[in-house]
């Protein structure tokens, strides 16, 4: 399906459950799918960080699409990652994603080598130049270690280059001069500003944004949907309300032991770990190298869920 301009709402990343041999767990998906179709999102993102793109192999990150393509049959609209570290591996990402069903395609500065923003905004043009979907910028400095500049997405914006931003950068100040840009400038139109927090979503709509793609939705789709219409029809109180109980809902992301694993293997072992006591998704496992919550993590995963009214 052609994807609206601009993509509003909530657009969550989808976890990508796996077997216990970390196979893509493809039954799974497709009830997460459900779940969020269900829960009223506005749009679906896989093979972004919180798929665990980065730990999918080229055969895995096509199958997830093909997948979700077929289940989702143009229902919602479709993004994908392309993520890779240079133009000419996005560019294959590109053509298998779309080959698949993707309705747009999500693509990072380059990363490993190190790029001036002038090669940045090459890279963009020359992924748009090869992709019959739209592009959308993802900035997440956090992982490529390269922060898009304000200036250079409106620029690509201008010109039809990219369709919309995915901001996880964390600058509250950048985004807002990218929001503020994009409704100013005559020779912007049609431009999506998504934020990727999902604990300042209330703020980013206030700002202007239009919409989120918060990992934490996976969880608890119907919250974050609610909380998009509360901020839509300028019921503030209730808005911030329901924030409040999404922020304190993601303190799960903190359950893992800092001394034996990393903030990620944290974060996603939390989310699966709350899918899987939902009954949404059939083991709770993330990819090789993270380390998995332990069976006491996991409880605590379930007391972050009871206090939010989800078990």
């Amino acid at each position: 399906m052609t994807i609206p301009t601009p993509l509003t709402g909530v657009v969550p990343p989808v976890c990508t459950p796996l077997t216990p041999d970390r196979e893509v767990d493809v039954p799974s998906l497709l009830r997460l799918v459900d779940h969020l179709v269900e829960g009223g999102v506005h749009g679906l993102f896989v093979l972004g960080s919180t798929s665990e793109v980065a730990y999918l192999t080229d055969r895995q990150r096509r199958l997830v699409v093909e997948a979700v393509a077929g289940h989702v049959g143009g229902r919602l609209p479709l993004l994908a990652g392309v993520i890779d570290m240079t133009t000419p591996r996005v560019v294959d990402h590109v053509r298998e994603v779309t080959a698949a069903g993707a309705d747009a395609v999500v693509a990072t500065a380059p990363f490993y080598a190190r790029t001036h923003p002038a090669e940045i905004a090459r890279h963009y043009r020359l992924i748009a130049a090869a992709s019959p979907v739209p592009v959308i910028a993802y900035d997440i400095p956090a992982a490529v270690h390269t922060k898009l500049p304000a200036d250079v997405i409106l620029d690509l914006a201008a010109e039809g280059t990219v369709a919309g931003l995915k901001d996880s950068s964390g600058d509250l100040a950048g985004f807002r001069q990218v929001v503020t840009g994009a409704r100013s400038r005559p020779d912007v139109t049609g431009f999506s500003v998504l934020t990727g927090s999902e604990l300042l979503i209330d703020a980013a709509l206030a700002l202007g944004a239009d919409g989120a793609v918060p990992g934490l939705a996976n969880v608890d789709p119907q919250g974050y949907v609610r909380l998009d219409r509360l901020c839509r029809s300028g019921d503030q109180e209730a808005a911030r309300a329901e924030q409040e109980r999404l922020c304190a809902l993601f303190g799960m992301v903190t359950v893992g032991d800092p001394a034996r694993m990393g903030g990620g293997s944290s974060a996603l072992g939390a989310f699966k770990a709350a899918l899987y006591l939902r009954g949404v998704i059939e083991c709770p496992v993330t990819a090789e190298p993270q380390v998995p919550l332990s069976a006491e993590e996991v409880e605590r995963v379930g007391k972050y869920l009871a206090g939010a009214g989800l078990l």
